[in-house]
């Protein structure tokens, strides 16, 4: 296309094909408000590509100002911008494929034969392709237009930071994407930043999977505010990342302000102690949140007690996992006092702690004195009981029979008479 006609709005994402002229400038989505940090598909401000197109830096960027927030403006000019295509005109290309064999050349990575063919798919699923920071750059690009595509699955591609922040930037145009998957691949707090930013954006986004991308505290204060702004993120998976004590505040202090979760997993991840309590008092004031997985933090006794307050505050939820925390005799029996008067938990997972006997008959007991309860399963696996916590769950059977248990056997079951 040539001197003044417009690709329709086709256009691609921030310095996707770098030159060294001034050409480089007419690809530009949006120009980047002028701050210390940049949060664009090229990655930090120093960040290097080699002649053939492979990122020299892998992707990750020095500390920025976490004050300093990233906004992209679009601009009629933008979309007025000439694309030269080798001096003649051609068609708007609906489909994408133009663009993205263009930036496939421009950034010297093969083209995905499985993505032109499904391009045009309702789910696009490309897990384990090796895409890299690169061919997730190309990738980003029709997809900004692609009005096909409403569940994305990139799981597993090496996209590093840079290929993240891709991704985010084309989140913010695309407003038909629901779901993306973008866990294991090695996104980092840069890549993670990157996602924080699209979604206080996005509107249309319902099931985010994060998971296994080695996110740390330091992204917390960036994701924490976006679980108050977003009301229309429904899944959030965090599970399998290296958030601690600090990522629990933060998260705790806005999840007593979401409106919009319906599920969360922070499972595999570092959260203990003063952290675990200040998320569970977050639970407490959540409004939305059905489903909450917590298993293998380590919570411990202070995490319990808290989390044991929250369920008494909390009639929404109705699934809790916290298997594998640590959890004492002590913290069982708190817990125990908050599913007393709970009319909502349908499901408690709290198996794998060591809880021992005592722990067990007093869950198992609250929910026998509890006219209110929706207790449908209880899982202690790998916790043995005694004969008294069997007899305890014959009598509770009998006021709720579709009660389900599992533990780790009976005390003294399999020893041999003398």
């Amino acid at each position: 296309m040539v001197h003044g006609k417009k690709l329709a709005k086709e256009v691609l994402l921030p310095s996707v094909l770098e030159d060294d002229d001034a050409e480089s400038e007419k690809l530009q989505l949006g120009e980047q408000r002028s701050s210390q940090t940049e949060v664009d598909v090229r990655g930090p401000k120093d960040q290097r590509c080699s002649p053939d197109g492979n990122v020299l830096d892998g992707g990750r960027g020095e500390e920025e100002d976490d004050d300093e927030e990233e906004q992209c403006v679009v601009s009629d000019e933008d979309y007025d911008t000439d694309l030269e295509l080798g001096g003649k005109e051609e068609p708007y290309d609906q489909t994408g494929r133009t663009s993205y064999m263009k930036v496939c050349e421009t950034l010297q990575v093969a083209p995905s034969s499985y993505f032109l063919r499904h391009m045009q798919d309702s789910e696009l699923k490309m897990m384990h392709r090796g895409l890299g920071p690169q061919g997730t750059k190309a990738l980003a690009v029709p997809l900004v237009t692609n009005t096909s595509i409403l569940r994305l699955n990139l799981r597993d591609n090496w996209m590093e930071g840079m290929g993240g922040a891709a991704i985010a930037e084309m989140l913010k145009e695309n407003c038909y994407i629901t779901e993306v998957n973008l866990s294991d691949n090695h996104l980092g707090d840069y890549g993670a930043r990157a996602i924080s930013a699209m979604l206080k954006e996005n509107s249309t986004l319902a099931s985010l999977n994060l998971s296994g991308n080695y996110i740390t505290d330091r992204s917390a204060e960036h994701l924490g505010p976006v679980l108050i702004t977003n009301t229309r993120l429904r899944n959030l998976d965090l599970s399998y990342n290296s958030l601690g004590d600090h990522a629990g505040q933060h998260l705790g202090d806005s999840l007593s302000e979401n409106t919009g979760l319906r599920s969360l997993s922070l499972a595999w991840n570092c959260i203990r102690g003063r952290g675990a309590a200040m998320l569970a008092n977050g639970l407490g004031a959540n409004v939305s949140l059905r489903t909450v997985d917590l298993s293998f933090n380590g919570f411990g006794k202070e995490g319990a007690v808290a989390l044991g307050q929250a369920l008494k505050e909390n009639n929404i939820l109705e699934e809790v996992n916290v298997s594998n925390n640590r959890i004492p005799p002590e913290g069982a029996i708190h817990l125990a006092m908050g599913l007393k008067v709970n009319k909502t938990i349908k499901s408690l997972n709290i198996g794998k702690n060591p809880i021992q006997n005592a722990g067990c008959y007093g869950i198992l007991q609250s929910v026998q004195e509890n006219p209110d309860s929706a207790m449908e399963a209880l899982d202690f696996s790998d916790i043995p009981v005694n004969q008294d916590f069997e007899d305890l769950y014959t009598a509770v059977k009998e006021i709720l029979p579709e009660l389900k248990v599992n533990h780790g056997g009976r005390i003294g079951a399999f020893r041999k008479e003398a």
